[in-house]
C-alpha cells in the first residue's frame, strides 16, 4: 500500500490596512506596491530555487549564490476567454559545488522544474533558463 501523500498547508491573512500575516501570525513585509501578479512571479522564482536546493541536497550538492527573475504575459486565454498567465519565463542563476556532470545536472534541473508546486499549478508551463556555474542551460 502506498504511503499517503504529505500535506503542506499555508495560510495568509490580509487585514483592511493591507498588512499580511502568515499562518503563525508572523507579519509578512510586502510593500503595497507589490501586485498579486508580482507576488506570483516572486513565488515562482523562490519555489523553483527551493525545489532545486532540495534535490541538490539529496544528491550531495551545495547550491550557492542563487538568484532569479520571472516574467509573464497575462491576457485572455483562447479556450475560455478568461484572463490568465498564458506565457511565463523563469531565469535562474546559481553556483553548484561540486559541479555535476551533464546528465546529472539535466536530471537535477528537470526535478527542480517538476517539483516547484507554483510552476506546476500554472496552466501555462513556465519556460526555464538556467545559468549554472556560468554556463547557460535552456530546458
Amino acid at each position: 500500500m502506498a504511503a499517503p501523500a504529505r500535506e503542506l498547508r499555508f495560510a495568509v491573512d490580509l487585514a483592511p490596512s493591507g498588512e499580511l500575516r502568515e499562518e503563525n501570525g508572523v507579519r509578512l513585509d510586502v510593500a503595497p506596491e507589490w501586485t498579486p501578479e508580482h507576488l506570483l512571479l516572486a513565488a515562482l522564482v523562490r519555489c523553483s530555487l527551493a525545489s532545486l536546493r532540495y534535490h541538490a541536497e539529496r544528491a550531495g550538492l551545495d547550491v550557492r549564490e542563487a538568484s532569479g527573475s520571472s516574467r509573464a504575459l497575462i491576457t485572455r486565454r483562447e479556450p475560455d476567454g478568461r484572463y490568465a498567465v498564458v506565457e511565463g519565463d523563469v531565469e535562474l542563476a546559481l553556483e553548484i559545488e561540486p559541479e555535476p556532470g551533464t546528465d546529472e545536472l539535466a536530471e537535477l534541473l528537470a526535478k527542480a522544474e517538476r517539483d516547484c508546486f507554483v510552476g506546476a499549478s500554472l496552466t501555462a508551463k513556465p519556460r526555464y533558463r538556467w545559468t549554472v556555474n556560468g554556463r547557460t542551460i535552456a530546458t
